[in-house]
């Protein structure tokens, strides 16, 4: 009888697809006939029983995916070596130990369970000079160990995928890295503290309660609870009391004390006073109160922590790795061969090909083969984006549908994306003028507190000197500056995190609170209120003689090579069109001003060639094509509002902050668009003195200007309003000069920013009431001595907490 077996269903031995009946193909592996969909799933088995591993089928708790393609040779391919170069290698790679070993972290794909992992551990281990392997199924990365003389980065990652998995070198952003270790170090003070504080409530049980327990179990309790409280103030409460020393010694430049002096005092006091009860023998030891203070605090921090490192989340996300290595065309256009070349070694002018489901890796311009890409990481739009021949393409966007060719304008530190972050980084460190505003009056209120708690504490100790410890440190616990302190912070924080995911750029920190207080808007037109990009609506005046292909080929002809908008536009509805231009005789010649004229040929403005301007209104423009015989036609453009428009004016009218739209175009022209959008204050033709007139005498009126525009050319609009957002898609984003960058593309996000300031204005009264209130109600039942110290730790500690939850609301607009 032979071993070998028909399979009974046509299922692929290694990834458990389905096999249609033309694709089955059959292999022996240990005796047995298997069946596979795939050339790729036949040899990552045969991979695999070659060396030994053939358990994995055993130990895999569920079907995988189907795996890539496989390598079948035992060459590196060429898509991974340039990972083998010293500039990559060195990117990716450090130092480990004094033997010349390197470490790396790799980013593991389709594992799903732990026989996958424990696959790729066996699998790297059996590797020639690798030292360690170190897979972490939770965060999908793998840290490798190995030795540079005998393997390198790019087998690792070619040995991951002969086993049908997917891998790439992971690099962490540093933000991300010192984000992660203040979460951990927190994280272990807090769980130090509440240790702790278990197990001291549990040794102060029985006085609650009242229990008949012996003098020497009270004693050994007493000092159990020292011991453990010890770690407590050392380690959990260690930050504490450094922040409140740097704030003492900086008393005498800032004449200001930080929330953190009362609770260190607090602490101090309390732990001195129950030491030195448990010594005497008599007295109320403290140790209960001060864990459970300092995990309650803690707590809140942590949440505090949280919600801050959140708003950092949309700089995270533009921090993400771009590419490591590119398609290089080597010959382009004679030739589309490419090589895969680090993205570093990339020039301007250099020609990349970018296939689908890949990561644009640097700033430039389609050149072939129109496409969609997903722009979301940079505008927040969550729609594909048509991407047509001379469009811009931005490093970090994905292209979905077609492959492409690209020619590079800018690479590494030089691309949009790069420039963003280091906005991020400005706009995460700009400090709200309300924050600085609630950071002093919380330095006056800590004053404040110690006052009253060195006063009521005399008192006590006038009438009563056994109580008067207890309510010095109750009043310092119960005060609750956290809150106040944490109260606007923690809401500014979580909201500019959300307006970041939704597409604007804070710059400076007043722009929330300045959208709140905004009377007026006054937006530019071209650009803003439309996209700026005018599409040939129409052409009219047609000469008879003349088709109307023939006189859109011979104007698109005449503005071949041009960059103005209007003559782009020719050129795209000429395209579109499959238009053949003509071959003009005479070189084309740009008269500023006035238009390109070839020679009897012009092509311009109405006024230059003595033709009657179009009645047609809301157009962008007109140009005019003629030769020495008069006018063969007119070409009629007309803009486009930009997405969101409705939406936000509805927004802005609804909170009733008068519109103006204020622009340098004709008057006619801005006329039409505010009556097409319902504005009932416009003013055209006007020169950037005009358009900063305007706003300074809205701003002598004591009106608040809010103003919108697009960049360099509205500098002065921008410079002059109380608060100004730039639509951000064109001109250096830096040289703005405005408060706030709109990278999305939709007006869309400023409707929900709008809404959102409002939200966040709410949210701080509510906090700051809280705070006002509970202060209210806990210091005086302190001073008056009805109020514990281990209860006001805890009514101190949801107090913080109750803030910071509520601010947490605004993480999502």
């Amino acid at each position: 009888m032979s071993n070998q077996t028909k399979p009974n269903s046509l299922i692929c031995y290694h990834c458990s697809s389905s096999i249609l009946p033309n694709d089955l193909i059959e292999a022996e592996l240990g005796g047995q006939l298997r069946a596979f969909c795939c050339p790729g799933c036949m040899a990552i088995a045969q991979t695999i029983h070659g060396e030994g591993l053939e358990v994995f089928y055993a130990r895999r708790s569920q079907s995988g995916e189907k795996p890539a393609a496989y390598l079948a040779s035992n060459e590196i391919p060429e898509k991974l070596k340039p990972y083998d170069d010293p500039s990559l290698r060195g990117r990716f790679t450090r130092p480990y130990g004094e033997e010349g070993f390197l470490e790396t972290t790799l980013r593991l794909e389709k594992i799903r369970c732990a026989a996958c992992v424990w696959l790729c551990e066996q699998h790297l281990r059996r590797l020639a000079g690798v030292k360690d392997v170190q897979i972490n199924y939770v965060t999908q990365k793998v840290i490798v160990h190995f030795s540079p003389e005998e393997t390198s980065l790019a087998r690792l990652l070619f040995e991951i995928e002969r086993i049908g998995y997917e891998a790439w070198p992971f690099e962490p952003s540093l933000s991300l890295d010192k984000a992660k270790l203040e979460r951990r170090k927190l994280l272990m003070r807090l769980g130090v503290a509440m240790l702790g504080m278990m197990q001291v409530m549990m040794y102060a049980w029985p006085t609650y309660t009242g229990a008949d327990i012996t003098p020497e179990f009270e004693v050994l309790m007493g000092w159990s609870s020292w011991a453990l409280t010890v770690p407590v103030m050392v380690y959990s409460a260690g930050p504490i009391f450094q922040a409140a020393w740097r704030s003492v010694l900086s008393f005498r430049k800032t004449h200001m004390l930080g929330m953190d002096v009362p609770i260190a005092l607090a602490l101090a006091l309390a732990f001195i006073a129950g030491t030195i009860n448990l010594i005497r023998g008599s007295g109320h030891s403290y140790f209960d109160s001060i864990t459970m203070f300092v995990a309650f605090i803690l707590a809140a921090r942590y949440v505090e922590l949280l919600a801050r490192q959140d708003a950092q989340g949309g700089a995270e996300a533009l921090a993400k790795q771009l590419p490591a290595t590119c398609e290089r065309a080597i010959n382009y256009p004679s030739s589309q061969e490419v090589e895969v070349v680090p993205v570093v070694n990339c020039k301007p002018g250099e020609v990349l090909r970018v296939s689908p489901g890949e990561v644009v890796p640097a700033d430039g311009v389609l050149i072939e083969n129109a496409s969609a890409l997903d722009e979301s990481l940079l505008t927040g739009e969550a729609k594909p984006v048509e991407k047509k021949i001379g469009d811009r393409l931005y490093a970090g966007t994905h292209n979905i549908l077609n492959p492409l060719f690209m020619k590079i304008e800018a690479v590494g530190q030089s691309t949009r994306i790069a420039g963003i972050a280091t906005l991020l980084d400005q706009a995460l460190g700009a400090k709200p003028v309300m924050v600085s505003l609630a950071e002093k009056w919380t330095a006056y209120f800590v004053g404040f507190l110690l006052f009253g708690a060195l006063t009521s504490s005399a008192i006590w100790l006038y009438f009563d000197p056994s109580r008067a410890w207890t309510v010095l440190v109750s009043v310092l616990v119960a005060s609750c500056p956290c809150a106040l302190s944490l109260a606007v912070p923690t809401a500014m924080a979580a909201a500019q995190g959300a307006v970041t995911k939704l597409g604007l750029l804070i710059v400076r920190g007043h722009v929330m609170e300045g959208l709140v207080k905004a009377t007026d808007l006054v937006l530019d037109k071209t650009g803003t209120l439309t996209m700026g990009q005018p599409e040939l609506q129409e052409i009219i005046n047609l000469r008879s003689g003349y088709r109307r292909e023939e006189a859109l080929a011979l104007a698109a002809a005449l503005e071949f090579g041009q960059r103005h908008p209007l003559a782009l536009s020719l050129m795209r509805a000429a395209e579109a069109e499959k238009l053949s231009l003509p071959v003009l005789s005479e070189p084309v010649i740009n008269l500023l001003g006035r238009g390109l004229s070839s020679g009897s040929y012009r092509l311009g403005s109405a006024l230059w060639l003595g033709v009657e301007k179009g009645a047609q209104l809301g157009q962008y423009g007109q140009v005019h094509l003629a030769d020495d015989q008069g006018l063969i036609a007119s070409f009629i453009f007309l803009d486009t509002p930009r997405a969101g428009l409705e939406k936000f004016l509805k927004i802005v009218k609804a909170r009733n902050i008068k519109v103006h739209l204020v622009s340098g175009d004709d008057r006619e022209t801005v006329a039409w668009w505010a009556n097409h959008v319902g504005i009932d204050h416009y003013q055209g033709g006007c020169t950037p003195e005009d358009k900063y007139n305007y706003i300074e005498r809205l701003q002598k009126e004591g009106r608040f200007v809010w103003a919108i525009g697009d960049g360099v050319n509205d500098a002065p609009l921008l410079a002059r309003a109380d608060v100004s957002i730039a639509v951000g898609a064109g001109a250096p984003l830096a040289a703005a000069g405005a408060d706030a960058i709109l990278t999305a593309s939709s007006l869309d996000s400023l409707a929900r920013t709008l809404l959102l300031a409002d939200k966040t204005q709410t949210i701080i009264k509510e906090n700051l009431m809280w705070a006002l209130i509970y202060n209210l109600l806990a210091i005086p039942a302190a001073m008056m001595g009805w109020v514990n110290p281990w209860v006001a730790g805890i009514g101190m500690s949801l107090s913080s907490l109750a803030v910071t939850l509520n601010a947490w609301r605004l993480r999502k607009a």
